[in-house]
Order: C-alpha cells, then sequence, then structure tokens
C-alpha cells in the first residue's frame, strides 16, 4: 500500500497541441473558431432535420445522429483543450481523464458504424428505390442506430475501467492533447500487453468491418450507376453519395493514415496532428459538407428561418 500515491495519481500533465508557448494565443483563437463552428453547424443540423417535416426521412435521421456524435467528440475534447491553452499547467484530473476517454471511445466507434449504415441506407435508396421505404423502416434505422451506440459504449466502459484500474507507473504525463488509449497506455505498469492486445483486436475489427460494409455498399453502388441509361439518373444517383463519400473518405483516410502507418514513421507531431483532424477539424467539416451541398437542407433551412420570421412578426 505504499505505493499508492505512484498506483492512483490524483491528476495527470497533458503535452498539449504544442509545447511553443508563443504558438498558444494563435492555437486558442484557431480552436475557439473551429468549435463555434462545430456547434453552430452540428447542433443546427439536429435542430433542422427535427424541425422540417419533409427531412424526416432514414438519410437525415442518420445524418442527425451523426451530427450528435460530432457534437459530442468535440465537446469532449475541445473545451479542456481550450482551458489548457490559457493556463500555465496543462493537467487534468483522474476521473476526468478516465470519463474523456471513455467518451472519446463510445463517440469514435459509434462514427464508424454510424458511416456505415449510412452507406447501407445509400445503397438501398439507389439500388432498390422502389422498396426503399419499406427496407428502411423505422424499425430498422433505431436498429442500425441503437446497435452502434450500445456496442461502443459496451467498449468504452471495457477500455476505460480496464485501464484506470490497472497500476500507473511513476510518470502521470500523458504526451498527447486529450486522455486518448495509447498516450495513456505508455505510462501503465501492470496489465498492459493485455490491454495492447485487446485494443488492437478491437480497433482492427472496427475499422475493418465497417470499411467492408462501405466499399461493399459502395461497389454495389457504382455497379448500379454504371447500368443507368440516362445521364440525368447517374448524376442524380452521384449526388445522392457525394456528400457521403466526401465524409467517409476524410474520416477514414484519416483514420488509417493514424493506425496503417509503421511504428517507425509515427512522431509526436503526426500523430497530433491526426488526431486533431478527426476529433476536431472532421466534426466541423460534416455539417458543412452536409448543408453546402445539398439542396434539401438549404431548402429546409430557408422553410423553418421564414416560419420562425412569421410567427415573430
Amino acid at each position: 500500500m505504499g505505493q499508492q500515491n505512484l498506483t492512483v495519481p490524483t491528476e495527470f500533465i497533458l503535452m498539449g497541441v504544442t509545447r511553443q508557448p508563443e504558438l498558444q494565443l494563435p492555437l486558442f483563437g484557431v480552436f475557439l473558431i473551429i468549435y463555434v463552428i462545430t456547434v453552430v453547424g452540428n447542433l443546427g443540423m439536429i435542430i433542422l432535420t427535427k424541425m422540417d417535416s419533409r427531412l424526416h426521412t432514414p438519410m437525415y435521421f442518420f445524418i442527425r445522429h451523426l451530427a450528435f456524435i460530432d457534437l459530442g467528440n468535440s465537446t469532449v475534447i475541445c473545451p479542456k483543450v481550450l482551458v489548457n491553452f490559457v493556463v500555465d499547467k496543462n493537467t487534468i484530473s483522474y476521473y476526468a481523464c478516465a470519463t474523456q476517454m471513455a467518451f472519446f471511445i463510445l463517440f469514435i466507434i459509434s462514427e464508424l458504424f454510424i458511416l456505415s449504415a449510412m452507406a447501407y441506407d445509400r445503397y438501398v435508396a439507389i439500388c432498390n428505390p422502389l422498396l426503399y421505404n419499406v427496407i428502411m423502416s423505422q424499425r430498422l434505422c433505431y436498429l442500425l442506430v441503437g446497435i452502434p451506440y450500445f456496442y461502443s459504449s459496451f467498449q468504452a466502459l471495457m477500455f476505460t475501467s480496464k485501464t484506470f484500474t490497472s497500476i500507473f507507473c511513476g510518470s502521470n504525463v500523458i504526451s498527447h492533447f486529450y486522455c486518448d488509449g495509447v498516450p495513456v497506455l505508455s505510462i501503465l505498469c501492470s496489465n498492459l500487453q493485455e490491454i495492447e492486445l485487446m485494443l488492437m483486436i478491437f480497433s482492427a475489427f472496427n475499422l475493418i468491418s465497417s470499411l467492408l460494409v462501405v466499399l461493399l455498399s459502395y461497389q454495389l453502388i457504382l455497379i448500379a450507376i454504371f447500368r443507368m441509361h440516362s445521364a440525368k439518373s447517374r448524376k442524380k444517383a452521384f449526388s445522392t453519395c457525394a456528400s457521403h463519400l466526401t465524409v467517409v473518405v476524410v474520416f477514414y483516410g484519416t483514420l488509417l493514415f493514424m493506425y496503417v502507418q509503421p511504428k517507425s514513421s509515427h512522431s509526436n507531431d503526426t500523430d497530433t496532428m491526426a488526431s486533431v483532424f478527426y476529433t476536431l477539424v472532421i466534426p466541423m467539416l460534416n455539417p458543412l459538407i452536409y448543408s453546402l451541398r445539398n439542396k434539401e437542407v438549404k431548402n429546409a433551412f430557408h422553410r423553418v428561418f421564414k416560419n420562425h420570421c412569421q410567427l415573430c412578426i
């Protein structure tokens, strides 16, 4: 019991996004702008898809949940990062670190499987348009969203409890800007190999299985598009998938860059940049991609805005 002060640290020191003091203030401004756009964009998407009856379709049901996940992912990390830019000591308490890690795992895994559910939705819309409303029933939509939430909650609880009931070494310095699984593992003295193996197996399964659903869906979509006779139908089908495909390429591209590159080529700077991208930049980009490229969203915004203005008058 004499090692208690080493095994259960009361707080951790986060290395932060940068170690250069002159960059702290400019980066605070950049991250604040990113977070404000993220909150406004994703909250706007959630409210819009709820309020406008024409957006009560399976596609926008999934977009609403993606917006909720992006908002959650960003909120778990960004406010703490902003605080750490302006305080002298970049610390996070033991329980706050565990909470941050659990919610980060929950949201990042949910995003993988929501994106694959959205790919399946686009496949049904293009390959079985006449049966779309029958296949994509409300029950199936709830299942395609509920299962990822349940599965990611199970993993978040499993990894977080396993990590934070282990023995920590003397060091309480986490070489990252938030409590992520791999950087926290580097300061563990017990259960290290077991947790590393679990993390590797589950990460590989999550990434590969969700990516396979996306790739298979888009392969079938492309076959269906090339079989279409009119150029107008092909253009419409492509525009239906364009936003989702953009989101998928950006998100999976960043994750694959992060996890597939060999350990020797890993550096703190590239890992930090990739992490910033998929935890903060992508949640900001997603609502912009879905709103800027989408006539239905723009029309819904105008309708809701017009109705609100009429109520005000």
